[in-house]
């Protein structure tokens, strides 16, 4: 087993984590009320560090300092060039700090190094991404048939803007707010997940190297119940991005209501993976198996629901139990791991729930269940077997609730009417896949599928430049692509006559002259 107590060590005392976790207006700082949190290790369930914890009255304070600077007017003003220059010295700072910080993110998280270091490299992408495409993010000229008329449509930066990030890609989900808001001239405070805070920190840091001025990043953390009246209850708050849950998302977007502030949520998935009987063997085989248990399926768009034709239904799930049988489990530093624990106790609680609770609904149980049966697993650590449920229905919770773990539902059909009424059989709507090698059917498939992305032949990839997001209760608003950076901009209509005259739509009476 690797040795967890070095590596925490080396996270306490890593110049990227430093000694004070709140950044305000430019400023290292420590709670108002001295609150910390103890972070635990999810390969182990041990301690790996502690960090501060801000108070309502630090994030209060955050908002504050953001709305000060962005009130001053000189980010907002700063050239466009400068701003991307900022956004690509960022980038090469990800890239020199790489292996400290998917170090870092392995630790916080449990996923494994190479995961960790995929993320980082997803992050330098986004920031260059946002930074090019800022450049080319001209005005608009509307013709409006009078020459003595120009006509812009500008964009400009929305504002103070808060930005909440979940726990399972604490940095790249962070990322997406950041670099857009930063692009765009906004001032912003950053809320990572009280659970894994620790990339965020460090990224935060690198920020400040990188040359972003005082007030315009600012970082507190802690949990969402403390913090969220200061931070979504707040009327210095022009735009709120909140990524998790369901039951948070709707209360925010609620709260924030009475300011008329706007909002973009994305609130997770239950997203199916529809496999035809003339789809490739062996991609799909491939495909389903890292679609539901990569990172231990703690992803929002998981391919957590297998729809598979009836007549190769028998022969692929036997498939699939057999190599989820094999999937190696263990420490993310553990080389030989290939996915890593559960994020922490109440992650691997809800699994074991939703697991009787399928049994007690009538699906059959063909592999995992708990905890893998393995030694050489730290006793303490929130392990949970890659697990397969058959016979499966859209009525049970397994199928119809986001179970956020490693947990694949089987449900069949015969007819690409049943294939398409089933994927459609969701209140979420994130992302989907189908595999076929009828082009014609995969095009009506996709067409007919009412999730924000859809994968044909394929699972799970993305890029910056394409708008990520769902339908349904998966959310509203976008991340990513030009949509990403229009959530942090208000669109302006300048109207400038050239040659101003008279309209003379109220004409003088004779005994005005």
């Amino acid at each position: 087993m690797t040795d967890i107590t070095a590596a925490g060590a080396a996270v306490t005392s890593s110049p990227l984590i430093g000694d004070a976790h709140l950044y305000i207006s430019g400023e290292w700082r420590h709670p108002s009320d001295g609150g910390t949190r103890a972070l635990v290790n999810p390969a182990t369930g041990h301690t790996l560090t502690v960090v501060d914890e801000a108070s309502p009255d630090d994030a209060r304070a955050a908002v504050g300092a953001a709305r000060a600077t962005f009130d001053a007017g000189e980010w907002s003003a700063t050239p466009v060039s400068e701003r991307a220059a900022l956004l690509r010295r960022i980038a090469d700072l990800l890239v020199r700090d790489k292996a400290e910080l998917s170090r870092i993110e392995t630790l916080d998280t449990g996923k494994t190094l190479v995961e960790s270091e995929i993320d980082i490299d997803d992050v330098e992408s986004v920031f260059r991404y946002y930074a090019s495409l800022v450049e080319v993010d001209a005005d608009r000229v509307v013709d409006v048939g009078n020459p003595a008329v120009i006509s812009r449509v500008v964009h400009e930066p929305i504002g103070v803007c808060v930005l909440i990030a979940p726990w399972n890609y604490p940095l790249l989900q962070i990322s997406w707010k950041i670099a857009p808001a930063l692009a765009a001239g906004c001032t912003m405070v950053a809320k990572p997940s009280e659970v894994t805070p620790l990339s965020t920190i460090a990224f935060v840091r690198l920020c400040e190297e990188a040359g972003v001025p005082p007030g315009v990043l600012n970082l507190v953390q802690g949990s969402g119940a403390r913090l969220s009246g200061a931070l979504t209850d707040n009327p210095d708050v022009d735009f709120i991005s909140f990524t998790g849950g369901l039951a948070t998302g709707t209360t925010i977007s609620e709260t924030a209501a009475k300011h008329v502030t706007k909002v973009a949520v994305e609130l997770g998935g239950k997203n199916p993976h529809i496999v035809f009987a003339d789809a490739d063997w062996e991609s799909s085989v491939d495909q389903v198996l890292t679609g539901v248990f990569l990172h231990s399926g703690q992803v929002c768009s998981s391919g957590t629901r297998l729809i598979v034709e009836e007549s190769i239904a028998d022969s692929l799930v036997d498939e699939l139990v057999r190599r989820a049988n094999q999937i190696r489990m263990g420490d993310g530093l553990d080389p030989a791991s290939t996915t890593g624990p559960l994020v922490s106790q109440a992650q691997l609680n809800k699994m074991a729930d939703y697991v009787a609770s399928g049994i007690a609904e009538g699906a059959v149980l063909r592999c995992g269940g708990g905890r893998p049966d393995r030694d050489d697993l730290h006793p303490g650590g929130y392990f949970f077997a890659p697990t397969i449920f058959d016979r499966c229905n859209s009525s049970m919770r397994i199928v119809a609730e986001e179970t956020f773990g490693p947990i694949l539902t089987v449900e069949r059909f015969t007819t690409e009417a049943q294939a398409l009424a089933l994927g459609n059989d969701t209140t979420y709507g994130l992302a989907a896949g189908v595999r076929t090698s009828d082009a014609a059917r995969g095009e009506r498939m996709v067409r007919g599928l009412q999730h924000g992305t859809v994968w044909l032949n394929d699972f799970g990839y993305y890029t910056p430049a394409a708008e990520w997001g769902g339908y349904g209760k998966s959310g509203n608003g976008r991340e990513l692509g030009p949509t990403g950076l229009a959530e942090y901009q208000e669109t302006k209509h300048i109207w400038h006559n050239t040659a101003p005259s008279a309209s003379r739509w109220f004409t003088e009476t004779e005994d005005e002259r």
